[in-house]
Formats: structure tokens, C-alpha cells, sequence
């Protein structure tokens, strides 16, 4: 395990991306005693504070809200005692940081929390470790077959990587120990790659995993149930599920292989089949079929689920959004000129990521396609790349080089100490970022306040 920060003048504590110069926020005293000689009603105060915060967190970013509150708790000692408001930090953490339950005592607790370890991530303050594993072989497995990680999915409390002949291990992050590795029984084999796992929905307390032949698992993660099937694939008047996303209340898989079938949802809750039909996949309908049979290097498609029910894919040559809740009503679509690279889209709050073919990344909010800001991956023309993003921040590896960005503006921020090479999967949270590379090793960077 190492640790690794900067205080560099990529720290950029006022420029534009950096809340103001958002250090460590303490906030007002609650020592102090509340004052009756207010002329405003707290309600007021407490609207206004919630106002201010909101308001600078849209403006110049998430770490700019914590110092606009400590200069209007400076007011007076009325307003200084809104601060002992929890549910004023409950509807800032709501609002800034998308939080709806939390980890620590108190919601003021919860949002310095947040705020310290946004700031670790600007400033590259994190621990970095490895987390070790042995694969077990699954009895179906031919044991000739090199096994490789295709899919990494985190929540508060634990990491599940899924791997290429169908198993998933599950890892509990705050002792970074192996719990158990998941091994489907899957029916007929269509191929050497069929049951390679496309993709993963993980919470604290359920795992839900699904593979190229379509089967769709889930295992109770709280109480170490056993694992079940919910959805039996069917390849053959389907496709092949080439990715598999979603959250809570929603499961979407992107299929390619047969016209017109390239969304399935889901309802998370009652696991039923809710819609099927999109076309986006349909000029990779072979290429499709290929992934049972060949190892590709270039994804096909992805697909990523926001916070507002909204679920973002694209292929190399559209982009496509539509809204779960309105009976997958379509509400943007856009051809591409140049290629999109499918490994660089990720989804996060109320906004996704693309890169194209030239290293140009655009980060757009989902509801319009609004672009909000755009910057450069070097290398990304003659390498993979791989991405992902969180609330505030991009990260993209290229060439086992990780770089980062803020989202806000673009402003380019640091890279990784670290060198991992080819990398097979990368995912991030807001306190997290972990990828595997090509020799299976997981490799985690912890930027949790401490």
C-alpha cells in the first residue's frame, strides 16, 4: 500500500475548477449558542444559505460551495446558528454532492466528508493498494482458457469483479478482503465467450450480474444468499448482451445481433421484462456474434443508467439517450462524424462523457446533450482508451498512463504516480477509482477523507 499527493500548482486551489480555493471546510463552531436577536427568520436563512450553496456549486463547482457558506455564516450569530441545521446539510447533501443516505453520524458530518474527499481528488491525495485474489476455477471451465477481468462495478462498501469465463468476485473494501467468488451454472454453451460477464449492478446489499449469453444473475450480498437465476438468456432470437448497466430501480442491457431488439429493461424491483426494441446496434449485428466466439479488442457498445433515470449508449457511431420512466421515450440522439471510442462513455449524476476518435472528450448533460465543457486525451488516437468519471472529476487511461480531469471546465488536473499497463476494466465512485489490468491484478486508489 502508498500513498500519493500533490501540492503542486496542479493543486489550482482559485482557478476555475477549484471551488475557490475549497480547503479542508470546518464551518462555523457548534459550540455557539443560538441568538435570538436575528432580524430575518431562520427559515429565510436557512433558504438563502441553501440558495448560496447551490448556486456556487453550478457556477464554479461542488468544492466552491463550502466556502460561499462560511462567509455568509459570518453574517451574524442568527446565521451562524443555521449551521447547526442538519437538515440544511441534508438538502445540501442531496443537492451538491447526490447523496441520499448517509455514512457518518450527521448530514454536516457526511457533507465535510464529501467535500475533503472531492478535494483529495483534485489535489491527488490517495492511498493506493492491490487487492489480492486466487481465481478459483469454475468446474465448466476448460481449464486451457486464460482467464481475464471484463467488468468492475463499486459501492460504498465493496468491489465485484466479473471475469471472463462467467465468475464474479466480490471484495470488501474497507479490509480489502476476497468474501466469495460467484459461479453461475449457464445452459448451453454458444461459444467460447458466452459466458463472459458484460456487465455489473452492485449496492451493499445485492449483486446483479449478467453474461454474453443473456443470463442474468443475482445474489443477495447482506445475508450471503445463495446465487439465483432471474432472467434465462436467449441468444438466438435476442442477440448477444454486449453490455448490461442500470441501478436500483432499473436494469438495461444493450444487445447486438438481431434488428430491432437493441434495449432490454428491466424493472429492478419485480425483475420483469418492461421493454424491447431500439435499433442502435443493428449495423454491428455481426460483430456481435463474434463476441461469443473471439476475443475483441474494440467494444462494441455501452450503456450507463444516470441519476435521474436516464440511461446514456452509444456504438462508434451514434449516441443515444432515453428516459426509463417515460416508457424509454427517446430524448436525444446524435450521428457521430468521427468514431466514438465505446470505451471512454460513463454516466454519472445528471451527466455523461464521450471521446471520439480524435482525443476529443465532450462532457454533456444527459437530459439535452448540452455540451458543458470539452478537453484533450493525449494518445487517445493511436491507443485504447479507457474511462470513466464521478461527480467532479474524468478519468481516463491511455497507454497504463491514468490522467485527470474536472468536469466543470475541463481543467486538466494530474495523472497517476502509478503505471499499470493495458487496462481491461476502470470504474470510479466519489471516493474510489480501481481498474484490472492485463495480468488480472486490481489495482485500487482511495481518496477518502481521513
Amino acid at each position: 500500500m502508498s500513498s500519493s499527493s500533490s501540492t503542486s500548482s496542479e493543486d489550482g486551489g482559485n482557478g476555475a475548477g477549484g471551488g475557490g480555493g475549497g480547503g479542508d471546510f470546518e464551518g462555523p463552531s457548534s459550540s455557539r449558542r443560538r441568538s435570538g436577536n436575528g432580524v430575518w427568520p431562520e427559515p429565510f436563512v436557512e433558504a438563502l444559505a441553501t440558495r448560496v450553496a447551490i448556486d456556487a456549486s453550478r457556477s464554479v463547482g461542488r468544492l466552491a460551495a463550502a466556502p460561499a457558506l462560511f462567509n455568509l455564516f459570518q453574517v451574524c450569530s442568527t446565521w451562524r446558528a443555521v449551521s447547526r441545521s442538519d437538515l440544511l446539510w441534508q438538502n445540501l447533501t442531496h443537492n451538491i454532492w447526490q447523496r441520499y443516505h448517509r455514512l457518518h453520524d450527521s448530514w454536516r458530518d457526511e457533507y465535510i466528508y464529501r467535500h475533503r474527499t472531492s478535494r483529495n481528488f483534485r489535489v491527488r491525495q490517495y492511498v493506493y493498494t492491490t487487492l489480492d485474489f486466487f481465481p478459483s476455477n469454475n468446474d465448466d471451465n476448460n481449464n486451457n482458457e486464460i482467464l481475464s477481468c471484463r467488468r468492475l462495478a463499486l459501492s460504498d462498501h465493496h468491489l465485484a469483479a466479473g471475469f471472463s469465463d462467467g465468475s464474479v468476485c466480490l471484495f470488501h473494501l474497507p479490509t480489502r478482503l476476497h468474501l466469495s467468488t460467484f459461479h453461475p451454472h449457464h445452459h448451453d454453451r454458444l461459444g467460447p465467450f458466452s459466458r463472459a460477464v458484460a456487465g455489473i449492478i452492485l449496492s451493499d446489499t445485492k449483486l446483479v450480474f449478467a453474461s454474453f449469453d443473456g443470463d442474468i444473475h443475482v445474489a443477495i450480498i447482506i445475508n450471503a444468499g445463495p446465487l439465483r437465476r432471474a432472467h434465462l438468456g436467449d441468444v438466438v432470437n435476442d442477440g448477444v448482451l454486449v453490455d448490461f448497466s442500470g441501478c436500483g430501480k432499473w436494469w438495461v442491457g444493450l444487445y447486438a445481433g438481431v434488428p430491432g431488439r437493441a434495449f432490454h429493461v428491466w424493472d429492478g424491483n419485480t425483475e420483469e421484462l418492461v421493454f424491447v426494441g431500439g435499433t442502435l446496434t443493428d449495423p454491428e449485428a455481426v460483430m456481435g456474434w463474434h463476441l461469443l466466439t473471439e476475443e475483441l479488442t474494440e467494444l462494441i457498445g455501452r450503456v450507463r443508467v444516470t441519476s435521474q433515470e436516464l440511461a446514456v449508449a452509444c456504438t462508434s457511431r451514434r449516441v443515444i439517450v432515453f428516459d426509463l420512466r417515460n416508457q424509454v421515450l427517446v430524448l436525444g440522439e446524435e450521428e457521430i462524424r468521427r468514431r466514438l471510442v465505446v470505451g471512454s462513455l460513463d454516466a454519472r449524476n445528471e451527466a455523461f462523457i464521450i471521446v471520439d476518435g480524435r482525443g476529443m472528450a465532450s462532457v454533456r448533460r444527459a437530459a439535452t446533450l448540452e455540451e458543458v465543457c470539452r478537453f484533450t486525451v493525449r494518445g487517445a488516437s493511436q491507443r485504447r482508451v479507457s474511462g470513466c468519471m464521478n461527480g467532479g472529476y474524468a478519468i481516463m487511461c491511455v497507454g497504463g498512463i491514468i490522467r485527470v480531469w474536472e468536469v466543470e471546465h475541463g481543467e486538466y488536473l494530474y495523472s497517476f504516480t502509478e503505471r499499470i499497463g493495458e487496462v481491461g476494466a476502470l470504474v470510479a465512485d466519489e471516493r474510489r477509482v480501481a481498474s484490472c489490468s492485463s495480468d488480472n491484478t486490481i489495482h485500487l486508489w482511495d481518496f477518502g477523507a481521513q
